[in-house]
Formats: C-alpha cells, structure tokens, sequence
C-alpha cells in the first residue's frame, strides 16, 4: 500500500500555483509592449534623413529603411509613425527614454551598442570606406593620413577608429555632432576636410552625383546592420521582428527592396559617371522637351536615361547591327511605330516612346511595378520572346519568373547551349539587358536628383529676388 505524503502534495499544489502566476504574470509583461503599441494604433520608429534611410520624394517619403519599416507597421497591423533625425546621437536617447519603439537606420552591430540596446535579426551587410576627394593622393593604409579625418559622433566609425588607434598611437581624428555621413562627403569634396569614413551602402549612393567621392581603402570589412530595440525582458515585440525578418528573407522581398535601392549603383565607372553628368548639363536641355513631349506614361527623365544609354544624346548613332538614331530604333520597329526617318530626333524620341509603353502594356498584369518597368526596358534591347525564355528558366530554378531580381540572374543562362536549346527563341547576349537595365536606372537617379537640385536653385533664386524687391519697396 502507497503512503501519501501530504506535505509534498501541498507543496507541489503551492509551486504549481506559484508557477502558473509566475507564467501569466510573465505573458502579460511580455505583451505589454505589444499592447501599447496596438493600443496606440502605431508603432513609432526612429530613423535617419537621408538617401539610405527615409528621405521626402516628390511623392511622399521615400528610403529603403522607411520601406521596410512600413512593411513591418503593416505585418503588425499598426500606422507607421517616423520619428526622423538628422543625427544620430540624439535617436539613442529617444530609444531608451521610450520615446521611439524601434530604431531603423542602417545601424551597424558593434560591441558598444550590443551592450546597451538589443538588435533585430540582421538585414543587410555593409563596409566602412575611407574616402578621399579624386585628385588628391589616395591613402592606402592609415600610416598614409596626412590631413585631416572627421567623422559623425555617436556612429560605428567613431567607434572603428577607437578601436584601431589601440595598434595606431599616431592616429587622429575628430568627431561631428552637427554634420551628418552626406555632409562629410560634401565637406570633403569642398576641401573643408581631407577625409571621412563612411557606409559603402551610401557612398555607392552618393558616387551617382558626386563621382569625385574616391575610395583610399577600406577601414572595417562587412557587417551586419539591424534595427536597435530597447533592453528588457518584454519580447514581445522582438519576437515579431524575428517572425517578420524571417518571412521577408524566405520571401525574397527583402532582396528584392535592396535591389531597387541598391541593386544598380555597387558597379562604379569615374569616366562614365563624369561624362553622363556634363552630358546632361550640356546636351540634354537640347532634347529635354522632346521626352517630355512623348513619353507617354514613362517618367520622361526614364526615357532620357534609356535614350542616353542607347545613344549618349547623339540623333546620328548607329551601330553595326543596323539600329540608328537618339533612341537606337530598328527598321523594322522605326516602320511599326510609323517613323519615317530614324535619325530625325523628335521622331526617333516618339517612336522610342510608343515602343516602350507598347511593351510595357505586353507585361502580364500581375507583374507590378517597378519589375514590369525593368521587364519592358530589358525588353526593348533583348526583345520580349528572350524574357519570356528567362522567365520559364527562372520558373524551373525554382525562382519568381515575376521578379526582375530572379530573372536577371537567369537571363546570362541563355547564353550557354545547354539552356538556350530549350528555349523557344534560342541564343541571346542575356548578359547585356542586365547592364542596360542598370545603366539605366543609375542614370535615371542621377537625372531626378539633377533635376532636383534645379528645382531648388530656382526656388532660392525666386526668393533672393522677392526678398530684393521687398528690400527696393
């Protein structure tokens, strides 16, 4: 016969209780910062200005951090709410006062912040570049500074060089809290200082427009960036950064939003970037109100960018495969959009126009933009029977034959004999759209920006002149 013990039996029931408090205290603590943040309707994120991160575009914001930031607002059900600053000094304190939720910038993981924040699953790579002004003597290695080194207070590259002057005594620098990455790039450009170290994500950026941006070397290999959360026991909300990271890397949404901000600016050509630059100053205003007179439902600075990447802007190009003129047309394509002559500039923009707004109404539906956009652009230099080809190949490898970041990496497929036999419209140079594709688009960035840049000249200009006249009165 089994003795029962009941001291046991009631100490067992006291730790079962005390366990099952323990545990539901827990779940609610856990979920508080969850609650809060669905009670509010929004989840507060805290990120940089500029180019890399979230910036104001013409249509609203813009920035690969405010995209994928916006997608996160959503997989919670929430409203996106920015808290942008132009330093980043000042988002750690917001973090840890609660001020912010999240902080999304491009952060790198260093052992500094490690210590004082937690880190969402990473979601991208980046290097640290030390940069120097094209014409100047490039430093190879630290023992070559010879001038003066500043960098922004509070980032990984303060925190770099700490740790690197520990093996060189000799190293000086100094740290900024008033200027941000880009305008150490442009003080360094301006002569004001002689070198700063910056993310390769954003100096890849910054070459479009600033070609003059030169690499001395590289200060710190790649490291992962991730979005900073407070320290504490409530995983509430870490827990769902790790679902939603984990759903975007199996997704290929998230290279795909780093190819669209990134994917064609990691080649630079100096020449090229210089001589686009002065092309568009110089040659451009010629044609300009030609592209914007046809191109249709295509952004007109896109249509320049195919047009220069066809031509360089010259209306008597021509090639030995027989394509002619400003937008490169062939016979047969000049005669189907009803041009009559081929080296006449205005028709040659017009029939280059109704070709590719033919070719992106070809695009399946279902293709949404920006990829339909790069299909039809890929399209006009390879033909659309070539794309569908890539895309069935894309479709057997397993990727989405709907995404222009799986089918470009098939389209050199259709070089080799062991795929193009297989294929309905046989070989092709698959390799050359995936350049004229991002040829283009670093162009097209490039205009916009120029363009930009334009528009705020003439609004400075506007008001010295209103401010003058008010002056006269």
């Amino acid at each position: 016969m089994t003795t029962i013990n009941l001291k046991k039996i009631s100490l067992f029931c006291l730790l079962s209780m005390l366990s099952v408090v323990l545990f539901l205290s827990t779940q609610v603590h856990a979920s508080n910062e969850l609650i809060k943040i669905r009670e509010r309707g929004s989840i507060r994120v805290g990120t940089l200005y500029g180019q890399t991160s979230y910036y104001l575009g013409p249509s609203g914001p813009v920035g690969f951090e405010y995209e994928l930031a916006n997608a996160f607002a959503k997989f919670l059900g929430v409203k996106l709410e920015v808290v942008p600053s132009y330093h980043i000094s000042e988002l750690f304190p917001m973090l840890e006062n609660g001020q912010v939720d999240i902080l999304a910038g491009g952060f790198t993981i260093t052992p500094e912040r490690r210590n004082k924040f937690r880190f969402s699953p990473s979601y991208t790579l980046v290097s640290q570049k030390l940069v120097f002004k094209q014409g100047n003597k490039r430093p190879r290695k630290v023992s070559d500074l010879k001038g003066v080194l500043v960098v922004t207070s509070g980032s990984s590259h303060a925190e770099t060089l700490n740790l690197m002057a520990k093996n060189n005594p000799d190293l000086t620098w100094a740290e900024s809290a008033e200027r941000d990455a880009d305008e150490l790039l442009q003080a360094v450009l301006d002569g004001e200082i002689d070198y700063t170290i910056t993310d390769s994500n954003t100096l890849a950026i910054n070459r479009r427009y600033y070609p003059d941006l030169s690499i001395g070397f590289t200060v710190a290999n790649e490291m992962p960036n991730s979005w900073l959360l407070k320290k504490s026991d409530d995983d509430s909300l870490y827990a769902l950064t790790i679902e939603f990271f984990g759903n975007w890397h199996k997704s290929g949404k998230l290279l795909a939003l780093e190819d669209k901000y990134f994917g064609h600016v990691r080649k630079f050509n100096y020449v090229d970037t210089r001589l686009f630059i002065k092309a568009a100053k110089e040659v451009l205003p010629k044609y300009k109100a030609l592209f914007q007179k046809y191109a249709d439902d295509v952004d007109w600075r896109l249509l320049a960018a195919q047009s220069y990447q066809e031509s360089l802007w010259d209306p008597k190009a021509r090639s030995h495969t027989g394509v002619r003129g400003i937008m490169m047309l062939t016979l047969p394509t000049a005669k189907q959009m009803g041009i009559k002559s081929r080296l006449n500039a205005e028709q040659s923009i017009k029939g280059g126009a109704k070709y590719l707004n033919n070719l992106i109404k070809r695009i399946p539906d279902r293709i949404k933009q920006p990829d339909r956009l790069w299909f039809a652009i890929a399209a006009y230099n390879i033909g659309w029977g070539h794309i569908e080809d890539a895309r069935i190949i894309t479709q057997r490898h397993g990727g989405d034959p709907d995404k222009w970041i799986d089918v470009k990496k098939r389209l050199p497929l259709l070089r080799q004999k062991k795929y193009y036999k297989k294929t309905k419209y046989g070989y092709a140079r698959g390799n050359e759209p995936v350049t004229y594709v991002s040829n283009i688009r670093r162009y097209y960035d490039t205009l916009v920006w120029l363009d930009e840049q334009h528009k705020d000249q003439q609004k400075k200009n506007e008001l010295k002149s209103d401010l003058a006249e008010k002056s006269d009165e």
